[in-house]
């Protein structure tokens, strides 16, 4: 099951709609994109990201070390 519903989101999502779903500013979401941990679809000079590119990165930046505990 998708954790990003395809009826609440485009199929392909813009970068401040990437920062919305991780909750992080859309320069951070841009970064992320631009370092290829994101990976991008490239319109002309449009990028966006496929609901299943985003929850790979999601999924593969888990933090499994701390158990649910904050870092902090």
């Amino acid at each position: 099951m998708s954790m990003i519903t395809k009826t609440s989101h485009p199929f392909l999502l813009k970068a401040s709609q990437v920062a919305e779903i991780l909750n992080t500013s859309k320069s951070f979401a841009y970064a992320l994109m631009n370092k290829g941990e994101i990976p991008v679809v490239r319109l002309g000079k449009s990028v966006r990201v496929r609901h299943e590119d985003l929850e790979e990165f999601i999924l593969a930046n888990v933090d499994k070390g701390n158990h649910g505990k904050t870092a902090w």
